[in-house]
């Protein structure tokens, strides 16, 4: 039998063609084990299941292992959680039409209502099941029979085994089974067949890769929260399910935002496909553009009727529509008698020469360090008492803080609006007494769901935004900006995220829409990264989200739309 070579940690190893990954993995992998379990493996730019057989086309490719604490090997452990987890629920209610519903993941946690498929109601099942382990709501007893099950499932080591099937075949397996979200999503499918799963034979259709079998899912818990309860599984500790304490605020406006789709009857990418293919997308944005001017101006009342207010302070992560918020925001405030002025953070930047250095001795632009805080509170607390100041501005190309006559004083009708990274840290403006701070978190929460199973991202939402407006604005490829998200993100856990609750608001600027109209601009994008860099892996997975939307014209988007701060196109300054 014909033996191909594959090169792991600098040494060459020989194997028959057909030898399943799963075999290689044992006899050679030697990731920590504080890294948890191998998941999967990249080989030549390709992600791989580990019962997947070694092929001639990886003759001479190095081989890398994907442990459960790196990005993809996270996202598998979840699916195949959820599948389990399915199963079980299957199992302990059986014939009882029941399903695990999935929405959103604040904190590391998924949120999972029980939903019942058939047309029954509760009060229909309870007749006919009165010895359910199912009543209608969660229980701890229900949650440690669910467990116990998943557990039990875990001890079989079941495997995840996939199968090829035609989509229409699928589309009427869903159909039968009452998963009408899943049903809608596979009608637009072109592709005449599609991968699903069996576990020991409930078969589901779970949008990744998975783990190779249930014994390598050991580690999760189950918590009750809010009407439903929440998965937990491991984050950056293999062997502990992450903790799950979220912003209440946040969590708030994710559910907010989330039931506000299901009342315009799009609360999956399958029910926005309709939409579109109905022709429907005219109202559709004019329904979610409304609904945004409502919350801004709903906004700016508050901020006006508290009377005291002279620091709007604004901060979010990358790609949330800061800028074009600020404008919207300060156009409202406008409308009732403020006069709002911009300010940017950035501007605060010390010299370039004297930012500190980061734990990799690199120059952490990040950290509120690199800001001159002391400055800024020196001029913001000058302001206040009337004084005149003069603004600065950074100089990027030059890396030096320049003053440009840009002189300031504050009337009794004036506001600041100051938006960055950390504005929300009260570090940045420990000089200014809370009373005059008024604090908005802004992020994009995209409240659409895959399907019943699946949410959407709200990373991979900001993600595929900031390759469309940075190529669009800087000139920045697709591949340099995959690149260099982690980086984004590390900052973002670091300086962003722990100051979202101290938010007097927290803002969503998604729109319902947006992906099927990004598509149209990320797709080649996308394309255009070759298979051999690292990068594609991430591209590929993200080139197969956008699949599942129907591409969307832009062309009835209002011209101050926070999307077209990243397509192009705004009658803003961004």
């Amino acid at each position: 039998m014909k033996k191909i070579a594959i090169y792991y940690q600098n040494k060459k190893w020989e194997y028959p063609v057909g030898t399943p990954l799963l075999q290689v993995t044992k006899e050679i992998a030697s990731e920590p084990a504080d890294q948890g379990d191998v998941l999967l493996a990249r080989i030549g730019g390709r992600l791989y299941e580990l019962p997947s057989p070694l092929e001639e086309s990886m003759d001479g490719q190095e081989l890398h292992f994907i442990t459960s604490l790196q990005k993809d090997g996270r996202r598998a452990y979840r699916r195949s959680v959820l599948f389990m987890m399915q199963k079980a629920l299957d199992q302990i209610c059986p014939g009882e039409d029941l399903d695990i519903s999935v929405h959103h993941s604040p904190d590391h946690g998924y949120v999972c209502r029980i939903v019942r498929t058939g047309q029954e109601t509760d009060a229909d099942h309870e007749m006919e099941y009165p010895d359910s382990l199912w009543k209608g709501t969660v229980t701890e007893e229900f949650l440690e029979a669910l467990k116990k099950q998943m557990m039990h499932l875990v001890e079989q080591d079941l495997p995840f085994q996939k199968k090829t099937i035609r989509t229409r075949d699928a589309e009427r397996l869903f159909h039968e089974r009452h998963l009408i979200d899943k049903e809608k999503l596979l009608h637009y499918r072109v592709a005449s067949h599609i991968n699903v799963y069996d576990l020991d034979g409930y078969i589901d259709y779970y949008y990744g890769y998975m783990v190779p079998s249930t014994g390598y899912l050991g580690v999760f818990e189950l918590q009750k929260f809010d009407d439903g309860f929440v998965l937990r599984v491991p984050y950056k500790d293999a062997k502990a399910a992450a903790p799950f304490s979220p912003s209440a605020k946040y969590y708030a406006v994710l559910k907010e935002s989330e039931q506000w789709g299901e009342s315009m009857g799009i609360p999956t990418v399958g029910a926005l496909n309709d939409m579109i293919a109905k022709g429907n997308t005219r109202d559709l944005i004019l329904m979610q553009e409304a609904f945004m001017e409502q919350k801004i101006g709903t906004l700016a009342e508050q901020i006006v009727s508290e009377g005291n207010k002279k620091f709007i302070m604004i901060a979010g992560p990358s790609s949330s529509g800061k800028t074009t918020f600020s404008y919207r925001l300060s156009a409202q405030l406008r409308a009732r008698g403020v006069h709002p002025y911009p300010i940017a953070l950035d501007d605060y930047y010390l010299d370039r020469d004297v930012i500190p250095l980061d734990e990799y001795g690199e120059k952490d632009f990040e950290s509120i360090t690199a800001l001159d805080i002391q400055q800024f509170n020196r001029d913001m607390v000058a302001l206040l008492a009337g004084d005149t100041i003069e603004l600065p501005s950074f100089n990027f190309k030059t890396g030096k803080r320049e003053y440009r006559g840009r002189q300031l004083s504050l009337g009794e009708k004036d506001v600041l609006v100051i938006e960055g990274i950390h504005g929300l840290n009260d570090l940045m403006s420990a000089a200014i007494a809370p009373e005059y701070k008024f604090k908005i978190y802004i992020s994009a929460l995209t409240q659409l769901r895959v399907d019943e199973c699946n949410p959407l991202s709200t990373t991979d939402g900001r993600l595929i935004r900031r390759i469309v407006r940075d190529s669009r604005t800087r000139g920045t490829s697709a591949k340099d900006t995959i690149a260099m998200w982690d980086s984004v993100r590390r900052g973002e856990e670091k300086n962003i995220f722990p100051f979202q609750e101290q938010a007097d608001v927290i803002f969503n600027s998604a729109l319902i829409y947006e992906m099927a109209v990004l598509k149209l601009y990320a797709q080649p994008q996308l394309l255009a990264i070759d298979r051999d860099c690292p990068e594609y892996v991430e591209a590929k997975r993200l080139l197969k989200l956008l699949d599942y939307f129907l591409p969307m014209s832009p062309e009835d988007i209002c011209n101050n739309s926070i999307l077209r701060e990243f397509i192009g196109g705004s009658c803003l300054p961004v």
